[in-house]
């Protein structure tokens, strides 16, 4: 029916979960080591930077795409945004099942 789907990770995104992963004090000591990183402050740099694979996927054709990859927002040392598609650790044969199954579930 024309319907695609795709798996991204934003990456290391700034917000109340992050703070979760670890200590806020630890957070507060790694902020201004990113902030260099990237060239840009931390605020910035979790909207451009990490919005990377949304966006490029969504101007990619999606009949193209690898269904068993997924695709992560990456950043360089310098601050350079990029796009690394990394396979999934997934069984093609199950996950040909799951969606045989799915259109059987559709058609009810």
């Amino acid at each position: 029916q024309g319907l695609y789907s795709s798996v991204v990770c934003p990456g290391l995104v700034m917000s109340n979960m992050t703070y979760r992963i670890l200590p806020v004090f630890l957070w507060k000591l790694l902020m201004p080591i990113m902030w260099l990183v990237s060239g840009s402050p931390a605020w910035f740099w979790a909207v451009t930077h990490f919005t990377a694979s949304d966006v490029w996927l969504f101007k990619q054709k999606p009949e193209y795409l690898d269904s068993l990859v997924k695709y992560h927002s990456c950043t360089s040392g310098l601050g350079k945004c990029y796009v690394e598609a990394r396979k999934m650790d997934v069984d093609e044969d199950t996950a040909e099942k799951l969606y045989q199954k799915l259109l059987e579930l559709e058609e009810q």
